[in-house]
């Protein structure tokens, strides 16, 4: 046989290969990729702060830090730390302090201690600062409400502002949930915009900006490192990149899906959402639960897009930790058809249905229902849902403001 039809074999094995075992050709180049590119052109012979955490790499993993602080011709000044910290070796909800990285010997400035916007102080040795982490497309995910003070002090000591953009794992279409209210805006939500954006955190940064949404209605100056190669119908897995755990309890990249299916109902405490199990946001269960009988009445309900298998479980740690727990794990059977938020309304209800004497609401610590409130942007959903513990009680109010965003936030698009 000659050299030239083994190659051929080869190169046909290797394809089938690639094609039974789903690995996608897609190669998307994130902003830092881009950057480094387009050598480092507009943060050359500047003072740089850089905003990120272990997510902040390029698809060899290699960290944002070092490929910033060994740029030619670049300064890197300061650090600046989300929840997690830079290195990511802080739990939820830990309170940093400012430190110095042990590796670049750089200050770390903490944005989630004793304040969560860089102060005067913090920004004083810096001409640009730049934000590169990884979101999960939820508004209650943290790192997007750090942006957004960061983006406000930018414009308050007039610094520019640079977001080294990144995919959102959950794609750019799917928009859940309503605007966040006045009353409401938190931390968990900082902005008002709906649960499930859609939106790349460049767009995010150029919708906020652009709308008015930061405080006083003030802009910084700001510029987006567009991707290269993503598109709206993509979800994480057909990226060509490395998924590293955004947070303890996102280690996979399918987790920032499930987690808009179950991590508002979570806030309350009572029923698990698998967090502190192998399959956090995956699942839900209680001991007072029959798994069969949950999942067989969630299956006859025929939600689009999702099925539900029965299972026990025992967490390992966390308010459920030693509890052998009955309950269902989520399978998305069809990704464009589900409503991700959906899920954790049916599941409520289906269990008031079960076990009307069971009621998280009522069953929580006082001080989770302000939090639950928190997460939803609004009060109304818990009053209406609560009434008669009916998704259908709330779908209306869910989805009342999610096409006039889609209007409005596609002004904002970088990709089609």
């Amino acid at each position: 046989m000659k050299d030239s039809d083994m190659k051929t074999i080869k190169f046909l094995t290797l394809l089938m290969f690639l094609l039974f075992t789903g690995i996608s050709f897609a190669q998307v180049l994130t902003g830092v990729e881009v950057l480094r590119k387009n050598n480092f052109d507009i943060l050359k012979g500047k003072r740089v702060g850089l905003i990120t955490n272990p997510t902040g790499v390029d698809r060899n993993l290699v960290s944002t830090i070092d490929i910033i602080s060994n740029a030619e011709g670049v300064k890197l000044t300061a650090l600046f730390g989300p929840e997690h910290g830079v290195r990511g070796d802080f739990s939820a909800g830990d309170k940093v302090d400012t430190y110095t990285d042990p590796v670049t010997k750089i200050p770390v400035y903490s944005l989630y201690g004793k304040t969560r916007k860089p102060t005067k102080e913090m920004m004083k040795d810096i001409d640009i600062l730049v934000f590169d982490i990884q979101d999960i497309g939820s508004r209650s995910y943290t790192y997007i409400s750090t942006m957004g003070l960061a983006m406000e002090a930018a414009a308050e000591y007039k610094k520019k502002f640079v977001v080294l953009d990144r995919p959102n794992p959950m794609g750019g279409l799917k928009i859940e949930g309503n605007l966040a209210e006045d009353g409401y805006i938190s931390f968990v939500s900082q902005f008002k915009v709906p649960y499930a954006h859609a939106l790349t955190v460049g767009e995010l940064a150029r919708l906020l900006n652009g709308e008015g949404h930061l405080k006083g209605g003030i802009k910084c100056d700001l510029e987006v490192v567009p991707m290269e190669g993503w598109k709206r119908d993509m979800t994480f897995d057909q990226t060509g990149l490395p998924w590293v755990l955004t947070s303890p309890h996102i280690p996979y990249k399918e987790s920032s899906i499930f987690y808009t299916t179950s991590g508002i109902l979570g806030e309350l405490g009572v029923i698990s959402e698998g967090v502190g199990y192998t399959l956090p946001f995956q699942m839900f269960g209680a001991e007072w639960i029959d798994g069969l009988k949950f999942a067989n009445e969630l299956n006859s309900m025929d939600i689009p897009g999702v099925i539900f298998r029965p299972l026990t479980y025992k967490p390992y740690y966390g308010a459920h930790k030693g509890k052998s727990l009955g309950g269902v794990q989520i399978f998305i059977t069809d990704y464009k058809k589900v409503n991700l938020m959906s899920i954790q309304f049916l599941v409520m209800e289906v269990n008031h249905k079960f076990y009307p004497d069971k009621n998280p609401f009522l069953m929580c610590k006082p001080d989770r229902l302000n939090m639950f409130d928190k997460v939803c942007g609004s009060g109304k959903i818990r009053e209406l849902f609560t009434k008669r513990m009916k998704y259908s009680d709330i779908e209306e109010y869910l989805n009342k403001d999610v096409e006039s965003f889609r209007n409005v936030s596609s002004k904002y698009y970088l990709y089609k």
